[in-house]
């Protein structure tokens, strides 16, 4: 369950933080890769990022992405394009993106039964530790024939921890290292989880960890290769 809400919750936030500030690239063709791991250290899913459009009004931007998933043997899983809207000093990401959708797609579409609502995700675009950043949700409803599923996640206590060097495969940033609180639901479990993820100007996400409420690690993920 939390995959399916999780499934590029982790990157997209690295991809957030403000063009100006150079938290993440901004340079059309520009592709990041990223490695998920289980709890085991089995690689799950590789993720790549490629930037696609860049459109620049004023104090605002629009960052269109190419968000392609693969299983562990490089076969094909998903593939969306996702906006993040820049909007002053903030940005923000519609929710539903939040969602794998690679799980309910039929003949790589997603069904239309499926409606997915919450609100957008708000991001500061000059983040300092000790800063306090709001809540987000997302809910997924699915009907399908007798199937009446709903899925629901909040992200609470969001926060901006510290600055730390993080090395990676993908090489040794200085990073900004944000926490956050996921409560999930779906079929009647629940699920609570502490998210930690690590951001570095030009780049954006350089590594996250996902651990369950008794502090043991459920899932990594890092960047592994930049290409520009």
């Amino acid at each position: 369950m939390k995959k399916l809400i999780l499934f590029t919750v982790t990157i997209l936030l690295g991809m957030m933080l403000n063009a100006q500030e150079t938290f993440f690239p901004t340079k059309e063709g520009t592709v990041l890769i990223y490695k998920n791991f289980d709890k085991k250290e089995k690689l799950t899913t590789t993720v790549q990022y490629t930037v696609k459009h860049v459109a620049i009004n004023g104090s605002n931007m629009d960052i269109t992405y190419l968000c392609e998933s693969f299983d562990p043997k490089e076969k094909p899983i998903f593939k969306e394009e996702i906006t993040i809207h820049k909007k002053g000093d903030k940005l923000y990401l519609d929710m539903s993106n939040f969602i794998n959708k690679a799980a309910f797609q039929q003949n790589g579409e997603i069904p239309a039964e499926i409606q997915i609502t919450g609100n957008d995700m708000e991001m500061p675009s000059n983040p300092s530790p000790g800063d306090v950043l709001p809540d987000a949700n997302v809910l997924m409803s699915l009907k399908m024939g007798f199937i009446n599923l709903k899925m629901a996640a909040d992200i609470t206590n969001r926060k901006v921890e510290s600055i730390e060097d993080i090395t990676v495969k993908g090489g040794t940033f200085k990073c900004y290292k944000f926490s956050s609180e996921i409560n999930s639901s779906a079929m009647g479990i629940k699920v609570h989880s502490k998210n930690f993820d690590w951001y570095a100007k030009g780049i954006g996400t350089v590594k996250n960890e996902n651990y369950d409420k008794n502090g043991n690690m459920q899932s990594r993920s890092e960047l592994v290769e930049i290409k520009q």
